[in-house]
């Protein structure tokens, strides 16, 4: 059995939820004027720089553990997993809004749970598999006013968009299921620094950081906001699966889609211009709000 202490864990998953509700925003701003590839880099370089040097500071590394033994596997699967979730979570960005990324993504901790049920040995109940098709109701209700076109393929580019989004959802599923074997038997900070230094390497040959020097104020502030994201949203989201279950963190991250909806309609509105708003009716938010709710059921669906 993995520890379990709900007081450490919600306010972690909390703030992972409300960092990754921002991370879309943030980014859709930013990709204008840079391009995605490099924006994933710089958030691992910067992450890499100060985690490193903290957790080597404070002697709490040990990377090495990672690559021994049945930890090998597990590591180049969590490492590799994360990178194509970046990679096309950042790309998917280009092509539809940050609301329907979110809403869309919230895949994502549902196969961690399905994938949980079968290598992690938890049990499915019948209420849970009621919130699976939840989420697949609550998703074509929630693209009713682009379904048409998406059927047609007339829009293209929002299809890319969506396919890219859900291969991000399918591989941070794995991420999190290989990560959650990793904590139990070594620090997290192993892990996400293993993870921001692959990230570095991999991406540094394709990325363009000297296009940073032309970034105004607000790119900047955007690009120094996206990196501390990445720190304290992965950093938090470690810890809380190593201090709770992971069906619990998934329940609470369930939130994060309604969020971005939320910060986006606000934003939308005083800063028309910053970012494109999804264009959503009442049958579109019935449908994100029936993706959560199937979420959080099949999350917890067995407890309180």
């Amino acid at each position: 059995m993995y520890p379990s202490n709900w007081r450490v864990g919600l306010p972690l998953a909390l703030t992972t939820a409300f960092l990754w509700a921002l991370l879309p925003i943030a980014m859709k701003g930013l990709i204008a004027d840079m391009d995605s590839t490099t924006i994933t880099w710089y958030r691992f370089f910067g992450a890499a720089l100060f985690a490193g040097a903290w957790y080597g500071w404070r002697r709490e590394l040990e990377l090495g553990k990672l690559l021994q033994g049945k930890l090998l596997p597990y590591t180049l699967l969590a490492v590799g997993g994360l990178l194509a979730n970046y990679i096309a979570y950042a790309t998917g960005l280009n092509y539809i809004t940050p609301g329907a990324l979110q809403v869309l993504i919230q895949l994502a901790p549902l196969l961690l749970l399905i994938f949980s049920v079968f290598w992690l040995g938890e049990r499915f109940s019948p209420r849970q598999w009621m919130g699976v098709a939840l989420v697949c109701i609550g998703l074509p209700l929630f693209f009713n006013l682009r379904i048409g076109e998406l059927v047609a393929g007339e829009d293209r580019q929002y299809l890319f968009g969506v396919a890219l989004v859900a291969i991000a959802a399918v591989t941070w599923a794995v991420y999190g299921l290989f990560q959650k074997k990793i904590v139990a038997v070594s620090r997290p900070q192993n892990l996400l620094v293993m993870i921001y230094l692959a990230g570095t390497l991999c991406f540094l040959p394709v990325a363009k950081p000297s296009s940073a020097l032309q970034l105004g104020a607000l790119g900047w502030a955007l690009l120094l906001f996206l990196t501390a994201n990445t720190l304290i949203a992965y950093g938090a989201f470690a810890k809380a699966m190593a201090a709770w279950e992971a069906s619990r963190v998934s329940a609470t991250l369930a939130l994060v889609p309604l969020m971005t909806l939320g910060l986006s309609s606000i934003i939308g509105a005083l800063w028309p211009e910053y970012i494109e708003v999804e264009p959503m009716n009442w049958i579109s938010w019935v449908g994100a709000i029936t993706v959560v709710m199937g979420s959080l059921l099949a999350a917890i669906g067995r407890g309180r």
